[in-house]
């Protein structure tokens, strides 16, 4: 009993503290990059170039900086390595992690997390590793999906480890566990939760702010889960998956983090599956829907919420989409635009960035619930295959990734 309460204080303490994380999506996970003085329209021939390179491995992940180097992580023969970069240039080393992916869409889709002189990533086959962030030697490293027993979807694994103070979460899924938490300083175990059904998501897990507590919050294919930090105790469980739909399916390609918004979560997946908005029922047991949406299907390229409303694209096929803006509250669709297609958003100083998956145009758009408005946008034509990873902001600077390319533009004002 002792060790249990020393291990929640100490847990609890970790909880605490302020160490800047860079990570997929930004600080917090929902698309929104903390910068200001950026600029409201670019040049016509867009933002400065200050840095392009090639040589970091094919991959869908995003390029993540800390300030001071660049990382990347990409598929390089059949093993998935992490680049680090200064700002000149200068590759200052690359280390092989672990195994890749090897069948559909094998390229590198887990981005690496930052924490002070640590960085953090998972495989494609599901190996858990945290390496110094200075020399890229290994710390630790853990076999979570072959330890833990995942069942794997047809794409493998696209999770980026989250940090939870003193702990890193990984979400294998499968008939043994769904959701596992090791130190992030040692790699030791700390729990494990029981399983909750489902195979292994691609979408990553996020924290939930509930009445001044914080949770994690997880996915398998079928089931949203609500987690207790300090013990693992899966304290909600809503199942998202709809038999009737996909019967053929063992679960969903649920690749996209929840939208969060008090005490209400979007769920989007795109494939023309239901999107639901729900709310935390008043004993905090579980989640009643408010909403099922059928057009706002988000696909793999996340969502912005602003001022109670969601923006982003949806699915109308693999290669289609437009671009729609709806009102969290009443689930109305305020436009509906065709624009080019499909592809990622995040969120910065008052403004949107998008870079569509097929052509990959960037373009600075400005967040109007009325209107789909363009305001300035350039081409990225280095690089092969689709254009599908997220950008990242940091520092005045706009990271982008198309396969083995990654770019770095100014965008300070």
């Amino acid at each position: 009993m002792r060790k249990i309460i020393a291990l929640s204080f100490f847990v609890a303490t970790c909880l605490l503290s302020n160490a800047q994380i860079y990570q997929f999506r930004g600080p917090s996970r929902d698309g929104k990059f903390p910068e200001t003085g950026l600029m409201k329209a670019w040049p016509a021939e867009g933002p400065k170039l200050l840095l392009e390179m090639e040589g970091i491995g094919k991959g869908y992940s995003s390029v993540i900086s800390n300030g001071k180097y660049i990382y990347a992580s990409g598929m390089i023969d059949t093993l998935d390595c992490l680049t680090c970069i200064d700002f000149d240039g200068e590759q200052q080393w690359q280390v092989a992690y672990g195994e890749s992916w090897k069948k559909s869409f094998a390229d590198t889709r887990s981005t690496p997390t930052i924490e002070d002189d640590r960085v953090y990533l998972i495989s494609g086959i599901g190996e858990l590793v945290c390496l110094n962030a200075e020399t890229g030697e290994i710390i630790w490293k853990q076999n979570v999906d072959r330890d833990f027993e995942a069942d794997w979807h047809i794409w493998g694994v696209s999770e980026s480890p989250l940090i939870v103070g003193d702990l890193v979460i990984c979400t294998p899924g499968g008939k043994k566990t769904s959701v596992v938490a090791f130190n992030k300083l040692t790699g030791e175990m700390v729990w494990e939760t029981g399983s909750i059904g489902g195979q292994r998501a691609y979408a990553s897990p996020t924290t939930f702010n509930l009445d001044g507590q914080q949770y994690i919050l997880a996915e398998t294919a079928t089931n949203l889960l609500v987690i207790d930090p300090l013990d693992g105790t899966v304290k909600m469980n809503y199942q998202y998956y709809e038999h009737d739909k996909w019967s053929d399916q063992p679960g969903l390609i649920w690749t996209n983090i929840p939208l969060i918004k008090g005490d209400e979560i979007f769920l989007s997946m795109g494939y023309d599956y239901p999107a639901k908005m729900l709310r935390v029922n008043d004993d905090r047991t579980g989640f009643e829907e408010l909403y099922t949406d059928t057009i706002f299907d988000n696909h793999h390229h996340g969502l912005i919420e602003l001022d109670g409303y969601i923006y982003g694209s949806n699915w109308e096929n693999n290669r289609k989409g437009n671009w729609l803006c709806k009102n969290w509250e009443t689930g109305e669709i305020s436009y509906n635009e065709p624009w080019n297609t499909k592809g990622a958003i995040v969120f910065a100083d008052s403004m949107l960035y998008i870079y569509e998956e097929q052509r990959g145009t960037v373009a600075l758009v400005k967040p109007d619930p009325e209107k789909f408005e363009v305001v300035s946008s350039f081409q990225v034509k280095k690089g092969s295959g689709p254009h599908w990873a997220h950008p990242f902001i940091n520092d005045g600077k706009l990271f982008l990734r198309h396969g083995d390319v990654l770019q770095v533009y100014e965008i300070k004002e």
